[in-house]
């Protein structure tokens, strides 16, 4: 299975335990795949930075690493129009819908406002692990 991964999930996963870490868990067991595009990755590397001043102790550059080897990256196809409410969210459905992926998992308010799009999920973290990783 091939999922899009929000930051805010992404960074819960490495800096905290829980539901985000449990997904991360599934992905380095290989249960998941991860598809990014070069424009997410970049987010996810700036805000890693800035949590790990923040959170010391917690090395990102391994976690970061080998998602960057071991995600399919893609480059997405620009939307025409804005969709999200935040602009800077787009990039996760343009990565979804050019990387033929049904499922974004997030907890950010204004991709949940967009589920359904193109045949996107946009699923909070706690219901992406119950339907399909329990």
């Amino acid at each position: 299975m091939t999922i899009v991964l929000d930051t805010n999930v992404l960074m819960s996963g490495i800096f905290f335990s829980g539901i985000p870490n449990t997904i991360l868990k599934a992905w380095k067991e290989k249960r998941i795949q991860f598809v990014i595009s070069a424009e997410i990755l970049d987010e996810y590397i700036r805000v890693a930075e800035i949590l790990s001043i923040k959170y010391e102790g917690i090395d990102i550059s391994e976690v970061l690493n080998l998602i960057a080897m071991y995600s399919e990256i893609i480059q997405p196809a620009a939307l025409p129009n804005q969709i999200c409410e935040d602009k800077d969210d787009d990039k996760f459905l343009a990565c979804a819908i050019s990387g033929q992926v049904d499922i974004i998992v997030s907890g950010d308010k204004h991709l949940l406002d967009v589920s359904g799009f193109k045949g996107i999920r946009i699923m909070k973290p706690r219901a992406f692990y119950t339907e399909f990783l329990q």
